[in-house]
């Protein structure tokens, strides 16, 4: 059998029945996009997000079934939603009743503090807060990384840390610290594989004794890398912090974008500048020509940021090596330090750095 062909895809899709609908997605115009490169298949789903959960069975039978097709390696599905990116989040986001001293919570020797956040899981925010912060140290500055997201720490493992702080005096903890940068997170303190469960007060308690009761001191730079979404653990560390701006990161979907915009308005209604926004998973480059595919579209997160007036910090490929040197401890930042994919993380950080510093100095005008 030679090469699959967007034909053959489309014929074994027409297999895929929409419940409600009674009809397959090729006969609803459901397929927004197909994409296929050396084997792999990449078939994009539309649906509304009133209809996600319907739609995710059905997203897995179109992948299940492209899987199956001889000659297929590998087939991914996403869901897509077409939306105005103009259109504000108008949901008015509650003021918390907080004295001046509570709403600004700092850490003592903390130039500025920088929020990473999305507004869905599974965008890459912690790896992308990681290698920030890693680039941000090869350029000299003095860095630290808080893992905020209580919930599923990642950070321990991507920066390759194991072990449990020590205190000196009892009440404050040094951080951990690998590659120049200083780390703090819940998962120094429970193991890797058991759940947090905790409620709300107590996971702010939580953050809030990471960032008062820690010698970050002295640092330039302290990245906060946020749970991810828009719920009370978020909009609290948002209010309650003094923070220098949030950094928004995003996939190109359609969906991913939605949720993005959220995060960017939630921080806009709290007051928090936005330094920028990053495209993850922007482009995949195939390893034997070189062709660049944009298997999640591309582009969504510099229109976004175009649209809101907000700084493009840039895009990041979708490539497994992101994902084996973080997922070993050895971030791509410092384990392949003249990779293209670090040149970009470096550039980012070009600019975040760039922005930090006018955002620095419009405050002190005011």
């Amino acid at each position: 059998m030679g090469a699959v062909t967007e034909n053959d895809i489309t014929k074994i899709l027409e297999n895929v029945i929409v419940p409600d609908l009674n009809d397959n997605v090729v006969n609803l115009g459901l397929i927004s996009g197909i994409v296929i490169k050396d084997g792999m298949v990449h078939i994009m789903v539309e649906t509304t997000r009133e209809r996600a959960g319907i739609m995710e069975e059905v997203r897995k039978k179109c992948e299940k079934l492209a899987a199956e097709i001889t000659g297929v390696l590998n087939a991914t599905a996403v869901l897509t939603e077409e939306r105005d990116a103009t259109k504000p989040n108008e949901t008015p986001i509650p003021k918390l009743d907080l004295t001046e001293d509570e709403r600004r919570i700092r850490s003592k020797g903390v130039s500025s503090i920088i929020a990473v956040a999305s507004g869905k899981g599974g965008v890459g925010k912690s790896t992308t807060s990681v290698n920030i912060a890693l680039a941000l140290a090869r350029l000299g500055k003095k860095v630290g990384i808080m893992d905020a997201d209580i919930y599923g720490p990642s950070i321990p493992r991507m920066m390759g840390i194991t072990g449990q702080p020590r205190s000196e005096d009892g009440s404050t903890l040094i951080p951990m610290e690998n590659y120049d940068v200083k780390c703090m997170s819940m998962g120094f303190m429970v193991p890797e594989e058991e759940p947090t469960i905790w409620r709300g007060p107590m996971v702010m308690s939580a953050l809030e004794q990471m960032l008062r009761d820690v010698e970050w001191a002295p640092l330039d730079i302290l990245i906060v890398d946020m749970p991810p979404g828009t719920g009370d653990a978020q909009l609290t560390m948002a209010q309650g912090t003094e923070l220098a701006g949030a950094i928004i990161v995003s996939t190109p979907q359609d969906i991913a974008l939605l949720d993005a915009r959220k995060g960017l308005n939630m921080f806009r209604q709290v007051e928090v500048p936005i330094i920028g926004l990053v495209e993850n998973m922007s482009y995949y480059i195939c390893p034997k020509c070189g062709d660049e595919a944009h298997i999640f579209d591309n582009g969504g997160a510099k229109e976004t940021a175009e649209k809101y007036g907000c700084t493009f910090l840039g895009e990041i490929p979708l490539d497994k090596e992101i994902r084996t040197t973080s997922d070993a401890g050895r971030p791509i930042v410092v384990s392949k330090t003249s990779s293209p994919h670090t040149r970009a993380y470096m550039e980012i950080a070009t600019k975040v750095i760039k922005e930090v510093d006018q955002l620095s100095k419009s405050s002190e005008k005011k």
